[in-house]
């Protein structure tokens, strides 16, 4: 099999693109994560792709660095997690037990125990059996407050020196749909984090669209179609791989909504082996214009750093647990730059041949 060729480093900062997964409170980590390689001169962050939570970050990475360079940059990322944390309580990302607080309150918090009993597991049922409709009329989301408050989409619309590809699940047509940086709003934020069973669909030009991290989480092909950087640095919230069988309800569901956010990009990244054997093989030319690129993917995963979180915590605000999740994401920035850096440019880090995980 022939051997790609190593490639010339450019001068000054390689460029690379962010693929950012969604996963509630959980984004924190990437926060920890962003805010380490903004420390790396060696890296220049051109492009997001990203769905969710990611795209929260995204767009408040994105607004800082037009209102301060690097440091504003994270500025801006910290300003929108303290307001994540003042303002939203457990609905920012949008709690599925919505009888957990009041639930929680009789028994003094709730704990995991409570969780996993039968009567606990039936009330989620109840509630579940409710739409957003009918529980939440008036459509009140505490999250688009706080992007309005923390970034400056016009600016982000007319001057982002990043190419931003934010994915939505379009509801009608059941097809992922990819806003760019010229036109983002709250909106469009909103839509990608919209978990159907606690929020109204939200409706962008007549279509309604829910949770991009449904069918695109984050979206990678937008990055082989355009200018971006060769380098592809993926950061995931959802594990891929758990050593122990789920065996009770918590655990069960826990590793279930895992595996369902993490096929779309499971099928992405088997596409991408694919192809990426077939130019290694010389059975397909790698073509200039973009149709099919070498890219070279790096990742920064979960499935150490966050394995003993559950779903539940994905709707933690506290700010203890948040700023934990930066912390988290910062020591994993900084082993991947140890281990990595070095070949960001030359080689892939990550062997799809033998399987993400």
């Amino acid at each position: 099999m022939p051997i790609p060729p190593l490639r010339k480093k450019p001068k000054g900062p390689h460029p690379i693109s962010l693929a950012l997964q969604g996963g509630g409170s959980h984004g924190a980590f990437e926060w920890g994560v962003i805010d380490r390689l903004l420390e790396e001169d060696g890296l220049e962050i051109q492009a997001i792709t990203a769905a969710s939570a990611g795209a929260m970050n995204a767009v408040a990475y994105t607004s800082g660095l037009i209102a301060g360079g690097r440091e504003g940059a994270k500025a801006s990322l910290d300003n929108f997690w303290k307001q994540v944390n003042r303002n939203g309580g457990r609905n920012v990302f949008g709690d599925t037990s919505i009888w957990t607080s009041a639930f929680g309150g009789a028994f003094g918090g709730a704990t995991d125990w409570i969780k996993n009993t039968p009567g606990w597991r039936m009330a989620e049922t109840l509630a579940l059996s409710f739409s957003p409709y009918e529980f939440n009329p008036f459509n009140l989301n505490p999250l688009n407050d706080i992007l309005d408050e923390a970034i400056d989409f016009k600016a982000l619309r007319e001057r982002s020196p990043v190419k931003l590809y934010i994915a939505a699940t379009a509801v009608r047509t059941s097809k992922a749909k990819v806003f760019r940086e010229t036109e983002l709003t709250a909106r469009h934020v909103l839509a990608s984090a919209c978990l159907p069973q606690v929020f109204q669909a939200v409706e962008i030009d007549g279509e309604p669209y829910w949770d991009g991290g449904f069918l695109a989480n984050p979206p990678l092909w937008p990055l082989f179609y355009d200018k971006t950087p060769d380098d592809i640095l993926l950061v995931s919230l959802n594990p891929f791989v758990r050593d122990e069988t789920p065996k009770t309800p918590g655990e069960i569901m826990d590793r279930l909504n895992e595996i369902t956010f993490n096929a779309a990009l499971s099928s992405e990244l088997r596409a991408i082996g694919f192809v990426q054997k077939l130019l290694d093989e010389g059975l397909l030319k790698d073509n200039a214009r973009g149709r099919y690129r070498r890219m070279l993917l790096h990742a920064i995963k979960a499935d150490q750093p966050l394995a003993d979180l559950s779903l539940a915590s994905k709707f933690n605000t506290e700010w203890s647990f948040l700023t934990d999740l930066k912390a988290r994401g910062r020591k994993a920035a900084e082993d991947w730059l140890g281990e990595c850096l070095p070949q960001v440019g030359e080689r892939s880090t990550v062997d799809l041949k033998s399987g993400f995980a």
